[in-house]
């Protein structure tokens, strides 16, 4: 059975979106809202008729995306609503991913909180915001309002408050210009680097490792800056701090105890039970974090996590052309989420020896109550091989050779399943993380058969992604600055493993493209955007690591090894303009611009 998230549709197009090549917007070409994809179709038409924008934002792999879909887009009732009062755009956030930060930015701005998929905002002719939201259900919960209660409250303020909109999009505008960073003198040393370890302290879970409650997300770039203070430092706090987040990270449920890969995030303290979305991206750059942990301690369970990490990409995520696909979404075809990941006991029970059943019942946590909405079990680890060998009286190999043949077994089973719909999606940027946790995995364990799979990804990228002196972000679309930074880490990652000079000479290129089409010639540091991009309201220069890390601290330390490979001042001048126009923001919130902070103290 195919594993693209396109499902062909049984009936005439309705709407913009049916020559979209992206799966997202493919999901939604046959509902009855009058869909428009981003561009200056739907963009004049709102000047034209003076209507509000309603912009929705999401992704294949998203889980509430598709419940919003199911809830109110496929319904014909909020869809004339839609029809009536809006120019409705549709966004896949991860081909505009320049729409998705900055309207994201917008929104925290305008409700003062954090955003998420799908992100709902409805915007002036002129591309201004003026409300958002998330998620909004069909009928209203708690203190959500139903989604057809918010589009009859956007309608009469649209028709009713223009004058008192147009002062509060004066006022977003100023505060959009005031967030772009601006070198202002600020001097990063040793001491913000003590507080961005005592910030990370501080938002630590003690008990179940990561930082802050539920939900909760993995922070690889807070934990790969601990594991480096902790291993080049002697920081034994900060090291207990990472190396106790990813054991138990891949002892919990956030990692695919029988598949490998992690999920997107655990929706509870303990890493039990996930978002069950894997994405790409994540995976590169925790691939990456296990494989500089398993160096450091020569832990098995980080040498598993890396060597099942790796065949899951291998398996199901990449392309016959080499590269790799950009997710699996949370839901399959009929809609259920997590139904492929999943267990009923007596199922696995029945899939194994006796002896199988004996050890994993209790080391998968099988004999305790149902996790995952009270009926079903995800597994996770709960008894480590080592306590069952001293419960069972048993030698610990026997017990690990138990489970990892019932974990074949399983695997076996769970692919009979209905499986979860795949963005088939190739994204520049991701593959290169992707390229970047292979080379360091390989350089860990010694493994060529990693590097060969990095390389033909490397190839594919050079081969498809690189044109005429121009990266790309898909085919046709020019790429964005963290595609550059990650490719030009990713060619770095691969020759210091395998030093070919076809790669050292394809970095030069990539940093000279980067440098010429994405810095500030006045402040410094790296737009998100190239210099000719279409214009959208506000021009963002980011310097915060989320859930893939900054590309300008990526940009920043790839310049920097650059500098040291070719002996060239240039590349670290334009690192060291870099640090400095951040130096502020970085100085304020260090723990949120750990690859930043690296890049000044490496400098």
């Amino acid at each position: 059975m195919t594993l693209d998230a396109t499902v062909p549709p049984t009936n005439p197009p309705a709407n913009h979106l049916a020559g979209a090549t992206s799966a997202y917007l493919l999901q939604h070409a046959h509902q009855p809202v009058q869909w428009y994809p981003w561009g200056e179709a739907a963009l004049s038409r709102a000047r034209r008729e003076d209507k509000p924008i309603l912009l929705s934002i999401g992704y294949a792999a998203c889980h509430w995306c598709h419940v919003m879909a199911r809830e109110s887009f496929d319904d014909p009732a909020p869809a004339a609503l839609m029809n009536e009062g809006f120019i409705n755009i549709k966004v896949d956030r991860e081909e505009r991913p320049d729409l998705d930060q900055l309207y994201q930015l917008t929104h925290q701005l305008l409700r003062r909180g954090g955003g998420g998929w799908p992100l709902t905002v409805f915007l002036s002719p002129q591309g201004v915001p003026f409300y958002s939201g998330t998620y909004f259900p069909a009928t209203a919960q708690a203190e959500q309002p139903a989604f057809r209660d918010v589009l009859g409250s956007v309608s009469l303020v649209w028709r009713d408050k223009r004058a008192a909109l147009a002062q509060q999009d004066q006022a977003l505008l100023a505060a959009l210009d005031q967030r772009r960073p601006r070198a202002d003198g600020a001097l990063l040393d040793a001491a913000v680097r003590d507080q961005a370890c005592q910030a990370l302290t501080s938002a630590y879970d003690a008990d179940h490792g990561g930082f802050g409650g539920a939900p909760k997300f993995p922070h690889p770039t807070d934990l790969a800056f601990l594991l480096r203070r902790g291993r080049d430092e002697g920081d034994a706090q900060a090291l207990d701090m990472a190396l106790t987040s990813l054991r138990k990270m891949a002892e919990g449920g956030l990692y695919d105890q029988i598949g490998g890969g992690f999920f997107r995030y655990s929706t509870d303290a303990r890493w039990r039970i996930p978002h069950f979305e894997k994405m790409l991206y994540d995976n590169g750059v925790l691939l990456a974090l296990y494989a500089e942990a398993w160096a450091h301690t020569g832990e098995a369970l980080f040498a598993r996590v890396v060597d099942h990490t790796v065949a899951w990409v291998l398996r199901e995520m990449t392309s016959p052309e080499g590269g790799f696909y950009a997710s699996l979404a949370a839901d399959d075809r009929r809609g259920r989420e997590g139904h492929f990941y999943v267990w009923q006991p007596e199922a696995i029970r029945l899939a194994l020896t006796p002896n199988e059943w004996d050890v994993c019942a209790a080391h998968w946590g099988l004999v305790d109550p149902a996790g995952f909405e009270g009926r079903d079990w995800h597994l996770h680890i709960a008894r480590s091989a080592e306590a069952l060998s001293r419960t069972l009286d048993r030698p610990v190999q026997m017990v690990t050779d138990l489970i990892e043949s019932a974990r074949h077994k399983l695997l076996t089973e769970r692919d009979k399943r209905d499986r979860p719909l795949r963005d088939e999606k190739q994204l520049t940027g991701w593959i290169a993380l992707m390229i970047t946790g292979l080379a360091r995995a390989c350089a860990a364990c010694q493994q060529p058969d990693w590097l060969t799979l990095a390389r033909r990804a490397l190839g594919f990228l050079r081969a498809e992604r690189w044109q005429d002196g121009q990266l790309l972000a898909l085919p046709g679309q020019p790429a964005f600055l963290d595609d550059h930074a990650f490719v030009l880490e990713a060619l770095l990652a691969v020759y210091a493993v395998d030093p070919q000079p076809e790669d050292r000479a394809w970095a030069l290129d990539v940093a000279e493209v980067m440098v010429r089409q994405f810095e500030d010639p006045v402040q410094g540091g790296f737009f998100f955007t190239r210099h000719d991009a279409p214009a959208l309201i506000h021009r963002q220069k980011i310097g915060l690591d989320a859930a893939t890390p900054s590309g300008n601290g990526t940009a920043a330390l790839a310049l920097q090894q650059l500098g040291r490979l070719t002996n060239e001042v240039r590349w670290f001048a334009a690192a060291e303009r870099c640090v400095l126009v951040f130096a502020g923001a970085v100085r304020d919130d260090p723990a949120s611009h750990t690859r930043l902070l690296q890049a000044a103290l490496s400098a």
